[in-house]
C-alpha cells in the first residue's frame, strides 16, 4: 500500500468568482474528512482535463477516461476477460418496426430552406443524415467555466482500470459533437443556455445509426447531460434573480443573488413569460402554475432572509387586496402614495413610513429598505396576527413499545435516533470545551425556548415526567383508553432537553430494556394521539410518532383493507384514502390546534400498515410520513437515526396560514399539496410546515393581462418559528407578459411544469382510476409538444420530432412519472402507492427531479481527481453521471445509484476483487464476503474509499428530506437488485415503455394531431387500452389547462 501525507482542509482561493459578488461567501459542498495518509499539497493531479465528447445539447459525457499524465493504478478493477461488448442490439428492440408502421421516412426528405432563421429549440429530424462529428473546440465557448481544461488532449488515454485504450468503436452509442457550450449572463433576460442550436436525430441511415438501422439513443435528450452541464456552470457562477429569467435545473445546487425577485429555491413559475389571454395559454397546452417552497434551506454563500420589525403598526399593506409591500410597488406624489403592484390601488403612505422620492420616483432610502430590494423577507407581526401566545416549539415524541417494535429492534433504533437528534456528539464536545459543560445557545440542536416531552404506548399509554429536579424520569400509566386524559401538567411533560439531559438520556437508553418482556402485540394509536394533541392544544407543537404494527386495539382500531381484490379495478382508489371518521376528525383538530405530526412507520416483512389512514394525519397537518416497507434493524437503523435528526433540526414552523395573491387578470384556481383547506378560496392551513415541503398553485384567467405590465405573484406565510416568534414570510415573484404565445415558450421552467403536473396527478388519484391518470399524463405530453409544433415550429416537416429548447427532457420526466409507484400499471401494494402519492404532493423540485430520474455514477472508472476538492476552486470534483439504462452498465462495474429516497451500491457479478477491497477493506475481496446489511462505508486509507465517501457526503447535501445511506445490491445475490432495475427508467420496465419507444409513441400521436386524425380514444396510452377514455378524461384534463373543475 502506498504511503500518503495528511490531507489539509481545502479552502477557496481569493479569486473565486462568487466572492466578487457583494454580500456573499464562498459556498462549498460538505466533503467527508479524508483518512490519514492522503496528501493534496503540491497538486498531485495534473492541471489538465480530457477533451470530453459533446453532443447537440452541449454537455460533456465521460466514457471511462484517464487524465493525461496520471499514472494508472497497478491493479485493474476489471476481470481479465475484458469489458462487455459495447453494442447491444436488443436495447432498441421493436423501434424500427414501430417507426416503419408510422411512415416516418417517406415524406420528410426535404430540409428547411438554407438561410431561413429558425426558432431557438432542439428538434430531431427522423430522416436526415447525422451531422458530421466536430472536435470539441473550447475556444468558441466561455473558458471561465472549464477549470484547467487542455483542449489539446484527446480521448485516447487508457481507462484508469481497464488497462486498454478507448476507441470510438468501443462507445456504446457514438455521440455526435456540436459547437462548444458557452453560457453567459445575458442582460436581455434569457438564461445561460445549456442546449445548442437545433440538431437532428436521423433514422435509419448515417454514421450515428447502428448496422441494424436503429436510432442512436445518444441523440435523444439526456437528463444527466443537462444536469452535469448546469452543475459545472453554477460551480463558478451565481444566479442573479432579475438578470436571468430561467432558473437552474432542480437537482443542481446554485447560489442565488436576490435582486428583488425571489430565488427559485422559494418560488418557481411554470412560465416566466405569461401569455396575455387564456386562449394563448390554451394553445401552448402548458399549465400556468407556481411551485412554492417558502422555508427552503439556503446554500452557503447566500444572504440570510431579512427579518423586519415595524412595531405595533405591522408591515405596510395594500388596503384593497391586502398584499404586503414589496420591491415592485411604486411611490407617487413625492412618496405620499403607494401604488399596489397587484391591484394598482393607490394607498396613502403613513407618516411613520414616509420618505421622499428622487426625480425618478424612487425613494431616497430604498437601498436601506430590505422590503424594497429583496424578493423574500420576513416580518415580525403584532398581536392582531396571533391566534395564541407564541412560544418555542413543543416536540412530543410518541414511541410505540408494542411487541413488534421491541422484537424487530425498531424501538432501540428510534430511541438512539432521538438521542442523536437532541445531543449531537460533536456538538457536545464543543460545548464542554467552550462553556464548561453547559449547553450554549449557539450549539443547541433545537432553538432556545423549545421543549420536548415523551409518551410511549402499547395497549396503554405511558407519560414521562422528565423534570430537571428529579433523579430519574417518572412514568405515569394511563390504562383507560376509552376516555383518556393527560395526567401531567405542561411543566412536567415538556422540559428543556438540555437542562434535563441526564434524565432524558437515561430514559431513552433504558426504554428498550424496560419493555423487552412486554407481550402487547396490538398498539392503541388513536387514543394516544388524541391525548398527545390535547397536551399541545394550548400552545401548538409537533408530534414525532413511531409505529411498527397495525394499530388494532381500542377506539380507532384499524383492520386489513388491502386484500388484493381491488387492484387494477376502478374501486382501487378507495384504498388510497381513509374512511375512518376518527382519524378524519383528529386531523381537523390537529390543524385547528396548530399541531402537526411526523410518522416513522416500519413494516417488518412488508406487512400492511394502512398508510392511507394513518398517514392522513401527517398529510392534513403538513407533516411527513417516513415509511420503511421492509424494515431490518441492522440495515435501516442508520437511515432511521439520520432522518429523525433531520426532522428535528430542519427549519420548522407551526400554526401556519398561507395565502397566494396574483395580479389583476389572474386568479388562483387550485392548490395541490399536503395541507387543510376548508373551502375553496380560504387560506391554506398547516399544523406544521418545514423546509422540505412544497405546494403547487394553479392559476386561471379572469380577464386579459396587459402586455405592457408585468404579472406579479406574492405568497404570504404566517407562522410561528421554532424559537417562538410570530412572523410572515413574503415571497415575491414577477413574470413578463406577452401577446405572443411563441415568446412565452422561450421562458418555460421545465422543472416547475413537471412538478405541477405531478402534484395535479397525485391529487386525482383518489378520484380517478390509475389507468385514466396514466393516459392523462400521456395526453398532456402530446398536447404540449403538439401545441409547440402548431404555434411555433409549424414550418418544420411533420416527420421531425420537434422539442422546445426548454422542454427537451420533459418527455423523460413524464415517462418517469408514469413509472413511479404511485401511477405504474401492474400490482403494487396500496401502502406504497399511497405513500408515494403523498410524497409527490409535497416534493420540492430538487427531490422530485431525482425521484423521477436517478443519478448514477460508475465507481470503477472514477478519475483520480473525482471526489476531492479542486485545488484551484475548492469545489468538490463531482464525476459525470450516466444515463439510467442497463445499456450503459459495463461488465465488471460498480455503480452508485441515488433517487433521493434510497442510494444503492450495485456490483456486477464480475466486479474486480481489488475494487471491493479498496471500498470495504482487507478480507473483503468477493461479493459473497460483503454483508448485505451494510449501510455505510468504513473509513479506510484507500483512494477509492475516500472518493466514494466524499461523493456520498456531497449528495447528502443536495437532497430532500431523506437521509443518504447505502444499500448493497449484488448482481444475482440481493433482492435489492430489483430496485436497481426499477431505477433504470430509460429501459422498458415498471409496466411501461422504454425512453426511445416512448418518444416514438409521442411522435406518432403528435403527427396525428397535426393532421387532424388524433382522437382521445386513440390517446397515447403507451400500449394500454383506452376504450371509453374520452368520458373518463373529461374531469381530469380540465385542470391541466388551469380551469377549475
Amino acid at each position: 500500500m502506498s504511503s500518503y501525507g495528511h490531507l489539509p482542509p481545502y479552502q477557496a482561493p481569493a479569486g473565486d468568482p462568487r466572492q466578487s459578488q457583494p454580500g456573499t461567501q464562498q459556498p462549498r459542498p460538505p466533503v467527508a474528512a479524508g483518512p490519514a495518509g492522503y496528501q493534496q499539497g503540491g497538486s498531485p493531479y495534473p492541471q489538465s482535463t480530457p477533451n470530453l465528447q459533446q453532443n447537440q445539447y452541449n454537455q460533456t459525457q465521460q466514457n471511462g477516461y484517464q487524465y493525461g499524465g496520471t499514472p494508472v493504478q497497478d491493479q485493474g478493477y476489471f476481470p481479465p476477460q475484458g469489458q462487455a461488448p459495447m453494442d447491444d442490439p436488443g436495447t432498441m428492440g421493436g423501434l424500427t418496426s414501430q417507426m416503419g408502421g408510422m411512415g416516418l421516412g417517406g415524406e420528410v426528405a426535404t430540409t428547411s430552406r438554407p438561410g431561413k432563421k429558425k426558432h431557438r429549440h432542439a428538434y430531431h429530424n427522423i430522416d436526415q443524415p447525422t451531422v458530421a462529428a466536430q472536435a470539441f473546440n473550447q475556444s468558441t465557448g466561455n473558458a471561465a467555466q472549464y477549470v484547467n481544461q487542455d483542449t489539446s488532449q484527446q480521448m485516447s488515454a487508457g481507462h484508469p482500470y481497464a488497462g486498454q485504450p478507448i476507441t470510438p468503436g468501443m462507445s456504446q452509442f457514438p455521440a455526435q459533437a456540436s459547437p462548444a457550450f458557452s453560457p453567459g449572463l445575458q442582460s436581455s433576460g434569457q438564461t445561460p443556455s445549456f442546449g445548442g442550436s437545433p440538431q437532428a436525430i436521423p433514422t435509419p441511415s448515417g454514421p450515428g445509426v447502428s448496422a441494424q438501422g436503429r436510432v442512436d439513443p445518444e441523440q435523444i435528450p439526456s437528463i444527466p447531460r443537462a444536469r452535469d452541464g448546469a452543475t459545472q456552470y453554477y460551480m463558478n457562477h451565481v444566479y442573479p434573480t432579475m438578470e436571468q429569467h430561467l432558473p437552474p435545473p432542480g437537482a443542481v445546487p446554485f447560489v442565488a443573488i436576490d435582486q428583488g425577485n425571489s430565488s427559485p429555491k422559494f418560488a418557481r413559475l411554470t412560465l416566466n413569460n405569461i401569455p396575455a389571454t387564456a386562449d394563448s395559454l390554451s394553445a401552448t397546452g402548458l399549465p400556468l402554475g407556481l411551485i412554492l417552497q417558502p422555508l427552503a434551506p439556503l446554500q452557503a454563500g447566500e444572504n440570510s432572509i431579512p427579518v423586519l420589525d415595524f412595531g405595533e403598526l405591522g408591515p405596510p399593506r395594500c388596503r384593497r387586496c391586502r398584499a404586503y409591500i414589496n420591491p415592485f410597488m411604486t411611490f407617487k406624489s413625492g412618496g405620499n402614495k403607494l401604488v399596489c403592484n397587484m391591484c394598482t390601488f393607490p394607498n396613502d403612505v403613513s407618516p411613520e413610513y414616509f420618505a421622499p422620492t428622487d426625480p425618478s420616483g424612487v425613494r431616497v432610502d430604498r437601498a436601506q429598505r430590505p422590503e424594497l430590494t429583496a424578493g423574500t423577507v420576513e416580518y415580525l407581526v403584532p398581536k392582531e396576527y396571533w391566534a395564541k401566545e407564541p412560544v418555542g416549539l413543543r416536540w412530543l415524541f410518541v414511541l410505540d413499545v408494542s411487541q413488534d417494535a421491541v422484537n424487530k429492534g425498531f424501538l432501540a433504533a428510534f430511541c438512539s435516533g432521538v438521542l442523536d437528534a437532541l445531543y449531537d456528539d460533536d456538538t457536545e464536545t464543543v460545548e464542554d470545551d467552550q462553556s464548561g459543560g453547559e449547553a450554549s445557545e449557539e450549539k443547541r440542536m433545537i432553538p432556545a425556548g423549545s421543549k420536548v416531552g415523551f409518551v410511549t404506548f402499547d395497549k396503554a399509554m405511558h407519560f414521562y415526567n422528565c423534570n430537571e429536579n428529579l433523579e430519574q424520569a417518572q412514568m405515569l400509566v394511563m390504562s383507560d383508553i376509552e376516555d383518556p386524559f393527560v395526567p401531567l401538567g405542561s411543566e412536567g411533560l415538556f422540559v428543556d432537553p438540555y437542562k434535563s439531559k441526564s434524565i432524558i438520556t437515561s430514559l431513552l437508553t433504558n426504554l428498550p430494556k424496560l419493555f423487552s418482556h412486554g407481550k402487547s402485540p396490538e398498539p392503541a394509536l388513536l387514543p394516544t394521539l388524541e391525548s398527545a394533541v390535547s397536551s399541545l392544544s394550548t400552545t401548538g407543537g409537533k408530534i414525532v410518532c413511531s409505529l411498527a404494527s397495525l394499530p388494532t386495539w381500542g377506539p380507532g382500531r384499524l383492520h386489513l383493507r388491502d386484500k388484493n381484490d381491488l387492484h387494477g379495478i376502478e374501486t382501487e382508489k378507495k384504498l388510497f384514502q381513509t374512511e375512518h371518521p376518527g382519524f378524519r376528525k383528529l386531523a381537523g383538530k390537529m390543524v385547528e390546534s396548530g399541531v402537526g405530526i411526523d410518522f416513522f412507520i416500519a413494516a417488518p416483512a412488508g406487512r400492511y400498515m394502512d398508510i392511507a389512514t394513518i398517514g392522513h394525519l401527517s398529510a392534513m397537518s403538513g407533516g411527513e410520513t417516513f415509511f420503511y416497507p421492509n424494515y431490518v434493524a441492522p440495515r435501516d437503523s442508520l437511515q432511521l437515526s439520520k432522518e429523525i435528526k433531520h426532522t428535528v433540526t430542519r427549519d420548522t414552523g407551526y400554526q401556519a396560514l398561507m395565502k397566494v395573491r396574483c395580479s389583476n387578470g389572474l386568479q388562483v384556481s387550485s392548490y395541490h399539496g399536503n395541507f387543510l383547506q376548508h373551502t375553496f378560496g380560504a387560506d391554506l392551513e398547516f399544523g406544521v410546515i418545514d423546509a422540505d415541503k412544497a405546494v403547487g398553485v394553479m392559476f386561471s384567467y379572469d380577464g386579459k393581462l396587459d402586455a405592457k405590465l408585468d404579472a406579479h405573484f406574492q405568497c404570504a406565510l404566517l407562522y410561528t418559528t421554532a424559537g417562538g416568534e410570530r412572523r410572515v414570510r413574503c415571497t415575491n415573484t414577477v413574470a413578463s407578459v406577452s401577446e405572443n404565445a411563441s415568446e412565452s415558450m422561450k421562458f418555460i421552467d421545465q422543472e416547475a411544469v413537471v412538478n405541477i403536473i405531478a402534484k395535479e396527478a397525485a391529487t386525482r388519484m383518489i378520484e380517478r382510476p390509475l389507468k385514466d391518470i396514466r393516459n392523462a399524463l400521456t395526453e398532456k405530453s402530446i398536447d404540449i409538444l403538439a401545441g409547440y409544433r402548431k404555434t411555433i415550429s409549424g414550418s418544420h416537416p411533420p416527420g421531425q420530432l420537434v422539442l422546445p429548447e426548454n422542454l427537451k427532457e420533459f418527455s423523460m420526466y413524464i415517462l418517469g412519472l408514469t413509472k413511479c409507484r404511485a401511477f405504474k400499471a401492474g400490482h403494487e401494494p396500496s401502502d406504497r402507492r399511497t405513500h408515494t402519492m403523498r410524497q409527490l404532493k409535497s416534493m420540492s423540485p430538487l427531490e422530485l427531479s431525482l425521484f423521477l430520474y436517478p443519478r448514477i455514477i460508475p465507481l470503477h472508472s472514477l478519475s483520480p481527481e473525482s471526489g476531492f476538492p479542486d485545488p484551484n476552486t475548492g469545489h468538490l470534483v463531482v464525476p459525470p453521471t450516466i444515463r439510467a439504462s442497463f445499456s450503459r452498465i459495463e461488465e465488471g462495474g460498480a455503480y452508485l445509484v441515488d433517487d433521493g429516497q434510497i442510494c444503492l451500491l450495485w456490483f456486477h457479478a464480475q466486479v474486480s476483487p481489488n475494487l471491493i477491497e479498496d471500498l470495504f477493506g482487507p478480507g473483503k475481496n468477493s461479493l459473497q464476503s460483503l454483508d448485505p446489511m451494510t449501510s455505510s462505508l468504513p473509513v479506510l486509507e484507500t483512494h477509492l474509499n475516500a472518493q466514494v465517501r466524499n461523493i456520498l457526503a456531497y449528495w447528502g447535501s443536495v437532497r430532500g428530506s431523506k437521509a443518504i445511506t447505502i444499500q448493497i445490491a449484488r448482481q444475482g445475490l440481493d433482492g435489492s437488485e430489483y430496485e436497481f432495475a426499477r431505477m433504470l427508467v430509460e429501459d422498458r420496465n415498471n409496466e411501461a415503455q422504454s425512453y426511445v419507444d416512448w418518444l416514438v409513441n409521442l411522435h406518432r400521436h403528435i403527427q396525428m394531431e397535426l393532421s387532424g386524425q388524433r382522437r382521445r380514444e386513440d390517446g397515447g396510452g403507451g400500449g394500454m387500452s383506452t376504450m371509453g377514455m374520452e368520458n373518463a378524461m373529461a374531469g381530469i384534463t380540465s385542470l391541466w389547462t388551469g380551469k377549475d373543475s
